[in-house]
């Protein structure tokens, strides 16, 4: 069984890294790696559930976009949050009138609209609580859903006409998830199709 975390491991010895540092550390290794505060952390590998999920979503987010002026990526796609010093790669982050690069990097990403986690049994406590703190950081995000990969269940906050972020929940399988920054719907049954749960 895998060992409950609330937050990444750190990957290296404990001492002050350069954000230069991380990314040249970054382009040999062979594992993704968070950057936070001169902090680097090793990041978790995806599990069956995860996989099934995300390519469900991933799917269904490519073509109700297509056309449209906002476009999803995938893990590979390095995001930073320039007002925390954060660099992560959400599971799946969606960018809206193309994507502005990091000041640091031409292949790091800033100002998604929405991002979308699936929760794992070691990063579910680090995605809904610390690492959502720092995505409110984000000045251009208007979305951030959590998609659990042992249970149907679904948390979508979206920020209202006040900055406020409003929460919504879904936990029956009929329920069907409304992205609204982007404007469009997704059946919980799509999102949870071909996923099996250990009962």
């Amino acid at each position: 069984m895998d060992k409950i975390v609330n937050e990444p491991a750190i990957a290296y010895q404990k001492r002050h890294y350069t954000i230069e540092e991380y990314l040249e550390m970054e382009k040999s290794s062979t594992v993704k790696h968070e950057y936070y505060q001169g902090e680097i952390f090793a990041m978790s590998g995806a599990g069956e559930n995860h996989n099934e999920i995300f390519s469900n979503v991933f799917g269904e987010i490519g073509n109700k976009l297509k056309g449209k002026p906002c476009r999803p990526y995938g893990s590979d796609k390095r995001m930073n949050i320039p007002e925390n010093t954060l660099f992560t790669y959400p599971d799946i982050s969606i960018y809206c009138n193309g994507s502005t690069h990091s000041n640091f990097d031409k292949d790091t990403s800033i100002l998604p609209t929405a991002i979308i986690e699936i929760l794992s049994p070691s990063t579910k406590n680090y995605d809904k609580n610390k690492k959502f703190k720092l995505y409110k950081d984000i000045p251009s995000l208007k979305e951030y859903i959590m998609i659990d990969s042992e249970s149907v269940f679904v948390q979508s906050y979206h920020i209202n006409e006040n900055r406020n972020w409003l929460l919504r929940e879904y936990k029956e399988i009929s329920d069907t998830l409304t992205l609204v920054s982007m404007g469009f719907d997704m059946a919980l049954s799509d999102i949870y199709y071909f996923v099996r749960f250990n009962n």
